[in-house]
């Protein structure tokens, strides 16, 4: 098909003019308008056809990148200066600051004369850190190896007493946060794990990783319910869903179960909150605002098109993703370069502005005012071209190209909220990014057994993202909840990533 010659409706309409106007005979007349009509139809079917495919194996392979460079790989563009490398992935010594720290002497005291030029005196300056790491199993074990001393004539045995870092339980506090943090923080299935421990000779089956997870919940959760109750309050919630296979669902009625992600964004903090089931994602989010104060402003939701991601009984500011707008015609750059280029350079314009507010951290204020004066002529004009296609009859509405136009008119004012309403985003990347948590146990684990098992991911990837969300260590803020369970309980706002290292220094 690569020598087939293009035929759009505008081009059609004239052929068919000119044939008119001609002094053939009317049957041939009928029969080439028939033969173009044909040839159109055709065209436009192989163009929806490697859509379908293009689409399809974006679903079994994953999303492949959307850049512009990839989008129109036509355009001559003039290549940008190398960048410096920011170091491969090398990190300084201050980056370990989850290690032991241990403390070397110096031979030398202060005061002591210099051993070099034996003429100056040395005095402290700065320490120099060296790193060591070495590998060990995610979960370590000691065996306490207890002498034992039989009385000879009563028979009485006699144990010493374990040290006092021994504890008082097999499994403890980080066990169960290692644990966690392997199955919902990085995939690393059940059995996985088993079989790792097991090739270092401490053995750990799967199903008492379970019973050590289920235990560790039933400690922490209020935590989990005081993240939803402080979510609710957010001025900004982005959501969304992913599919996720429950083996045992709860519902008899409908069968489809889902992962929704939620962001919400409050005046101070960053809460990311996951819920598996087989409610969708404004359902969701209308569960979750039922926890709003009244009073408080509707808040700002960033979600895609579709209507199931609004929740129906709250009223929100509605905005609607940009990627997803500009995904329609990075999909049809093959069949309409021109047109699909042209937008996406307007967009990109947009996006160059949203770097320039990051970059010269501009207040909300700020933002919405340099958007408008910027952005606002960008996205005017794209709407007066849009509309001109459709005027001219440029492009034909069912076409790929036509229902990519038709989604960005049809929602053009939540796609523009952000030069309207000060705080809006452009694009929902935020909660994506997270929802990338509940992917990732998808591919590996395939699949919950139970709604209640979705539960306990749902809690733990909802603690451990909002704690990195946060720049807390997930690990040390799980762990201390565990040993505070009983603090957790009575006062779970003083217990969460951003404040408990405050609440458990208070405690004696």
């Amino acid at each position: 098909m690569s020598d087939r010659v293009p035929l759009s409706l505008e081009i059609f309409d004239l052929v068919s003019r000119r044939v008119d106007a001609t002094s053939l005979p009317e049957e041939d007349k009928i029969l080439i308008k028939a033969v173009m009509r044909d040839y159109l139809t055709i065209g436009q079917t192989f163009m929806e056809k490697h859509r379908a495919v293009t689409h399809l194996l974006k679903m079994i392979f994953g999303p492949f990148t959307e850049k512009m460079a990839k989008a129109l790989p036509p355009l001559q563009r003039p290549k940008a200066g190398k960048k410096k490398p920011r170091g491969h992935g090398r990190k300084g010594a201050s980056a370990y600051t989850g290690g032991r720290t241990v403390s070397v002497p110096n031979a030398l005291k202060a005061g002591d004369t210099c051993p070099g030029c034996e003429k100056g005196k040395v005095y402290p300056t700065l320490a120099g850190l060296t790193v060591r790491i070495t590998g060990n199993a995610p979960l370590d074990a000691t065996s306490f190896e207890c002498e034992k001393l039989r009385c000879n004539l009563c028979g009485e045995i006699f144990s010493p007493d374990l040290p006092k870092d021994a504890g008082d339980k097999k499994y403890d506090e980080t066990a169960g946060a290692m644990i966690a943090l392997m199955k919902y923080g990085t995939g690393v299935p059940f059995n996985r794990l088993e079989q790792l421990q097991e090739g270092f000779g401490i053995p750990l089956p799967a199903s008492t990783q379970w019973d050590i997870i289920e235990k560790t919940a039933d400690r922490i959760y209020p935590a989990y319910d005081e993240l939803m109750r402080q979510a609710a309050q957010g001025r900004l919630i982005h959501n969304d869903d992913t599919t996720m296979k429950i083996l045992a669902p709860a519902n008899d009625e409908r069968k489809g179960t889902f992962t929704t992600g939620m962001l919400s964004v409050t005046d101070e903090q960053k809460i990311a909150l996951f819920f598996t089931g087989h409610k969708h994602a404004g359902e969701n989010l209308a569960d979750l605002l039922g926890k709003r104060h009244v009073g408080l402003d509707p808040p700002i939701q960033m979600c895609d098109g579709l209507l199931r991601n609004q929740p129906k009984d709250f009223a929100t500011l509605l905005a609607n993703c940009m990627v997803h707008a500009r995904r329609n015609f990075f999909d049809e750059s093959v069949n309409f370069p021109d047109e699909c280029e042209h937008v996406i350079e307007v967009l990109a314009g947009v996006y160059k502005n949203e770097a320039a507010t990051k970059e010269k951290k501009m207040t909300g204020r700020q933002r919405l005012a340099y958007h408008q004066s910027e952005s606002g002529p960008l996205m005017d004009e794209l709407h007066q071209w849009i509309d001109t296609q459709f005027d001219e009859k440029k492009v034909e509405p069912n076409s790929g190209l036509g229902r990519a136009f038709s989604y960005m008119l049809k929602r053009w004012d939540p796609l523009t909220l952000f030069l309207r309403v000060e705080g809006a985003p452009i694009d929902n990347n935020e909660v994506e990014r997270a929802l990338k948590m509940a992917i990732l146990h998808r591919k590996n684990a395939l699949f919950f057994k139970t709604m209640h098992g979705a539960y306990i991911g749902d809690l733990f990837m909802s603690l451990i993202h909002t704690c990195r969300l946060s720049k807390i260590n997930p690990f040390d803020y799980l762990v201390v909840l565990q040993k505070h369970s009983a603090e957790v309980f009575k006062n779970p706002q003083k217990w969460l990533p951003w404040n408990y290292i405050e609440a458990a220094a208070l405690l004696p």
